[in-house]
């Protein structure tokens, strides 16, 4: 009853043509194609392969989930195959080039279950002649590459988990992360949180702004941004203090990005959010205190089925990892805490833990930094990467977002000089 309740308040969508237009130039596009199963129709995957071929090529399993892999990752396969690495991606059941069935009409939401994308990955393997690959993912696609691994124990060369999440239970990490810095901490950040939520901020921006300011650049960018905030008068009523332009221009982002964005190709969470609330457990459990990450996606909830259990159980699973694994993490990731890496290097037999000074995912934000790693890890080097973690930070930055802490830290800049 409740996943046809969400259905019926969900905003159904047709497969755009647009992928497909914008992926006609790109070269190593194939598809493979998935027969009907009693919860699936029969349709047509995805998956793009580019630089040198080799025995035991790079997967690489974007997050999200919603992100496509065609086509936002251009830039990254060209950076890949200029360090002679053979890579491929999976276009995610549910989204862009593997949105629709035969017929042409969207999979229904029955189709959307982890360990039939897990297996959507064997196939691409078997499609490709693959017996064995290096499989890398980031954040949402790290638990597709541990299940993996969980399922497909054979297949697996080696293994890198960028930004890893493995359970439902390791919440509680990212709250007390959260809660230490922008709350309990004898700070200005921390003073003019406690300030703001006094005054009557909705929690649940406020700690969306928070967490992408932090995460794209630091307190460098948090600060001055929350002095900004905290410059106009609270008098005009709770929570009225003048919103700049860059505050306000996060609020936007955080109060969409997640649950109305879409944008064919490039992120469709509509569908896979399935997989996200019934599998994965992003609705709403709040605990009862300020800024609790749990309602994240807590506006659009009632879209989808309340959480039902995991599919695989990967934390007990890393103990059976038997491959070399790279657990990357970012000093600055509010998202999946460095202490969830930190648990997976201690369970799995073989694997070593590299921190670098970044937000969340490197695929998006440092993916220089992941490059370097997959390549250590492909040619058997991977003991060596955490010494080299600080020029692993310092390599320039060219992720899709970038540009953006550049951009919003002269924002802030540019709206104090107006003010002075």
């Amino acid at each position: 009853m409740a996943e046809a309740t969400s259905t019926a308040k969900r905003k159904e969508r047709a497969p755009s043509v647009l992928p497909r237009l914008l992926a006609a130039p790109v070269r190593g596009v194939h598809r493979v194609r998935r027969a009907a199963t009693p919860t699936a129709p029969a349709f047509d995957l995805a998956y793009v392969r580019s630089g040198p071929r080799s025995e035991t090529p790079i997967v690489v399993i974007p997050g999200g989930p919603g992100l496509g892999s065609v086509l936002p990752y251009r830039r990254f396969r060209r950076e890949a195959t200029r360090r002679g690495l053979d890579v491929i991606m999976m276009e995610h059941r549910g989204v862009g080039l593997s949105r629709a069935d035969v017929d042409g009409h969207s999979l229904p939401l029955s189709a959307m279950r982890m360990v039939d994308v897990v297996d959507d990955l064997a196939a691409v393997l078997d499609r490709e002649g693959v017996r064995r690959a290096h499989v890398s993912g980031s954040s949402y696609g790290s638990y597709v590459a541990a299940a993996f691994g969980a399922r497909h124990p054979d297949r697996v060369a080696g293994m890198l988990l960028d930004s890893a999440l493995q359970s439902v239970a390791d919440r509680d990490a990212e709250r007390a992360m959260i809660r230490r810095l922008f709350l309990d901490a004898d700070t200005r950040i921390a003073a003019s949180v406690r300030e703001l939520l006094d005054e009557g901020s909705d929690p649940r921006l406020l700690l969306g702004v928070l967490r992408a300011a932090y995460e794209l650049g630091g307190e460098e960018l948090l600060e001055p941004l929350l002095r900004r905030r905290m410059s106009g008068s609270p008098r005009a009523g709770r929570g009225a203090r003048a919103r700049g332009s860059v505050w306000a221009a996060l609020e936007t982002y955080v109060d969409k990005a997640e649950s109305e964005a879409h944008v064919p190709g490039f992120y469709e969470f509509d569908l896979v959010g399935e997989i996200a609330f019934r599998e994965l457990g992003f609705g709403p459990d709040p605990d009862g205190s300020a800024l609790d990450p749990s309602l994240t996606y807590a506006p659009i909830a009632d879209r989808f089925p309340p959480f039902s259990g995991e599919p695989f159980d990967l934390t007990s699973a890393a103990a059976g990892f038997r491959w070399p694994t790279v657990l990357l993490t970012g000093s600055r990731d509010l998202r999946t805490p460095a202490a969830v890496a930190r648990r997976v290097a201690e369970t799995a037999p073989d694997a070593v833990l590299v921190e670098i000074e970044n937000g969340h995912s490197a695929l998006e934000s440092h993916p220089l930094a992941l490059l370097h790693a997959l390549r250590r890890l492909s040619r058997g080097e991977q003991r060596r990467l955490p010494a080299e973690s600080a020029m692993m930070s310092a390599l320039p930055r060219r992720g899709l977002v970038a540009g953006l802490p550049r951009l919003l830290t002269a924002g802030t800049r540019w709206e104090t000089a107006l003010r002075s």
